[in-house]
């Protein structure tokens, strides 16, 4: 049996939300108990020109479930980034998890050849569905996840690799 489009993409951002859901709550935890401001965390960046950890969450969320609706054609949530707390980001995680839980296998039937053109300013890149979740929505995902993680580590949090991995049931 071959691997599908629907088992490269939903499970594995599934589980990448559900992690950094776990690290943003162990980076709560933290800054109560180093009596922190959690909006100095959430504003931290690795480098000035690179997005914040807010910034790196939303982005999370907007490639996983955009991935889900351009692989589909199934409408996902629509969120304004507008999120200032660990609450409102485990909110909206918990939303991209709703939306992405709803899709099936049978939806991504075919989705592997579907047309896909991004529109980012100058930067409009046309993929079959393949090439587009393998060559720009995993990598992205997991570029935002990983900085995420990146960021909090940076800043005191007492995380490592096993974190960013997960449990393996």
């Amino acid at each position: 049996m071959s691997l599908s489009m629907y088992q490269a993409s939903v499970p594995v951002f599934l589980r990448g939300l559900k992690i950094l859901s776990t690290l943003l709550s162990k980076a709560e935890t933290y800054t109560t108990e180093q009596d922190n401001d959690p909006a100095e965390l959430l504003g931290s960046r690795l480098a000035p020109d690179m997005l914040s950890l807010t910034g790196q969450v939303q982005r999370a969320s907007d490639t996983s479930k955009l991935s889900g609706q351009r692989l589909t054609g199934i409408s996902s949530p629509r969120f304004e980034d507008t999120e200032t707390s660990f609450a409102e980001l485990q909110e909206r995680i918990a939303k991209s998890i709703a939306y992405l839980e709803t899709l099936h296998p049978a939806q991504f039937e075919g989705s592997e050849a579907r047309s896909i053109q991004l529109n980012f300013g100058d930067f409009k890149p046309s993929f079959k569905g393949d090439s587009y979740l393998l060559t720009f929505a995993l990598p992205n995902f997991f570029f935002h996840l990983t900085t995420a993680h990146d960021i909090l580590r940076h800043n005191g949090l007492p995380i490592g690799k096993l974190d960013y991995l997960g449990a393996f049931s």
